[in-house]
């Protein structure tokens, strides 16, 4: 119906990232992702999703709207999800578990250096945050 709201738009994101959590939860549990893998990935969202908070009430939410690096992070990360999830032959000569453990793979580096890409963006911030506030705070 092309219904938005505002709820809504701030919901669709954290629902997103709950169901990246989840999944990447279940595939350590099922031993088909490492543990560290996952923790990189779910800490770099709870983090960029503080920044990006913290940001908008700086009113400067447009300074680190998402990058084209993060897009191809989240294609990575749903192709691993997915692959290992799926954990079948899918495509005849193509191991879904080994496609799955490469692109979880891409997915934490990229993840990485998109953490980097916005912190790099909100650094000015960061300082002007510091110089603003008062010697007893």
């Amino acid at each position: 119906m092309g219904e938005v709201s505002a709820f809504g738009a701030f919901l669709d994101p954290v629902a997103d990232k709950l169901m990246v959590a989840a999944a990447l939860i279940v595939l350590v549990w099922l031993g088909r992702a490492e543990s560290y893998l996952a923790m990189i990935i779910i800490g770099r969202e709870i983090a960029i999703s503080a920044l990006r908070e913290w940001m908008a009430q700086l009113g400067e939410g447009k300074s680190v709207a998402v990058a084209f690096i993060g897009k191809v992070k989240t294609v990575a990360q749903m192709t691993a999800i997915i692959a290992l999830l799926l954990h079948e032959p899918l495509i005849p000569g193509i191991s879904t578990p080994l496609l799955g453990s490469i692109s979880l793979w891409v997915a934490a580096i990229l993840t990485l250096w998109s953490m980097v890409h916005y912190l790099k963006l909100a650094a000015p911030h960061f300082a002007g945050e510091s110089r603003g506030r008062k010697p007893d705070e």
